[in-house]
This record gives C-alpha cells, structure tokens and sequence, in this order.
C-alpha cells in the first residue's frame, strides 16, 4: 500500500478552528480534516459529508475549454484543487447548499447571455465578489446604517454594545482562506440578511431566496475590516485599534468621487 502524499493533508491541517469566524464551519470542517489526515483524499472526504448537492472531484476533471461555473451547471460536479481557497469553497456548498446552487445557476445563466470575456460584466462580477469575498450580516438597524456611512468610531464605540445583536458569518471562500493569515485590512463584502430562524439552514434558505441578479448589479455591500468586529481580535478592545484611516476609510464626499 502506497503512503498517501503529503499534499493529501495541506488543505486543512494550517486551519485554526479557534477564531470565532469559523464557528459556522467548524464541525464540518474539523471532520474533514480528521478524515484526510487519516489518509483520505480530499474529494472523498468532502463528498462524505453527505449534504452537498454537488460531488466534488478532481480539478483535472474540468475539460480546458470550459468555464468552471458551466460545468458545475451542467454536471453537478465540482473541480476541486488541494488547497485552502477550494477546500472553504467546499464548505460553503456543504453548509450553504440552496445558496451555492443559485449562485451557480446566475452565474450559468450569465455565461450563457454573454459567454466568457475578459473583463466581467457588472453581474458576473458581483456574482463572484459575493462567491469570493461575501459576509452575511443580521443586525439591528442602527448598526447597519453606521456600517454603510463607514461611521467607525459611532459603529464601534457608541454602538458596541449593539453587536450583542447581531450575527455576522464569513461566507466567501477566498475571505475565509485570507483570515488564515488574519491581518487588520482583510475587508468582507457585507450583504444584510434577515433570517427568522439562526440556524445555517434558515439563513440559506433566506439567502437563496433574496439572490437576484439586478441586486446584485446595484452593489448592496457594506465594507467591513473583520478583524474589528468586537469579540473577533483582542486587539480592538483598545479603541486606538480604529484609528487607523488606511483601514477604516472614511466615506466618500459626494465631491470627492466625482473627482
């Protein structure tokens, strides 16, 4: 019996399932681990888990001339690289599985309309932002419109205690992949989300249902430095740790963005 090679265990073994935004993806993602580090590969290992409504297989399988999303689409499989950045993707479609598929079908719907270019389009491009780099956020009102006017110290000082009331989950991929080496810049794509129940098949099921194309294309994102989230990063108990104008830009002046 040949030894598995080392490449077998380099998508999961760096994970740190202590920081607080892997809550979401810890069991999951700690079983897989377990599984490939006894030697399974990581297709198999992933495709174990059961509630993914794709099947994931080797990248080698995605033919050189088509588009990854199409393929998907039309086989239902999905290519899969050793590494962090597709393994979280995994993850996602295993605990988001109604959110993933849609997202899958407007961006096959996308390609159809406008076949591969290269450069984007406004939809394929907000399509893969929040594939990519996305966090899902519920939270009362006044903290959502101090976060969308980049109100900092308001959002983070005056508001802190508001936090209490909100759930913020890491949902894109390549973010999750980033906060492997966490660095105050790492900025999310915040999407507001209103789930009635908390669990991870309530917010996929309001998720799914809110994604639409021309919302999409309107940019409907807050921009959040994560590791300022209270809670997150013991660093930012100090409130100098927000002072920072290379992070926590100010908004844009009507005057400056036209300039």
């Amino acid at each position: 019996m040949h030894p598995k090679p080392a490449t077998e265990a380099a998508p999961v073994a760096a994970v740190d399932w202590s920081h607080p935004w892997h809550a979401p993806w810890r069991d999951n993602g700690q079983r897989i681990e377990g599984r490939v580090r006894a030697g399974e590969p990581l297709c198999d290992a992933l495709n174990q888990a059961g509630s993914a409504p794709v099947r994931f297989v080797a990248h080698t399988a995605l033919p050189s001339a088509m588009a990854y999303e199409a393929f998907i689409a039309q086989t239902r499989d999905c290519p899969t690289r050793q590494g962090l950045h597709d393994f979280f993707n995994a993850l996602c479609w295993i605990g988001f599985p109604r959110t993933k598929t849609r997202l899958n079908a407007l961006q096959a719907q996308q390609l159809r309309l406008s076949g591969v270019q290269s450069v984007r389009g406004a939809v394929r491009d907000a399509l893969t932002l929040f594939d990519e780099n996305a966090a899902f956020l519920r939270a009362p009102d006044a903290l959502w419109d101090a976060l969308i006017a980049k109100q900092w110290g308001r959002l983070f000082d005056e508001l802190r205690p508001l936090w209490q009331d909100a759930q913020l989950l890491l949902f894109g991929h390549a973010l999750l992949e980033k906060l492997q080496s966490p660095r105050k810049a790492i900025t999310a794509h915040v999407y507001r989300v209103s789930p009635k129940g908390d669990d991870l098949g309530d917010w996929d099921r309001w998720v799914a249902q809110d994604l639409d194309c021309n919302k999409l294309a309107a940019k409907p994102f807050a921009h959040l430095p994560v590791l300022g989230v209270p809670g997150w990063w013991a660093a930012n108990a100090d409130p100098g740790f927000y002072r920072d104008p290379a992070v926590f830009r100010p908004a844009r002046t009507v005057e400056a963005a036209k300039q």
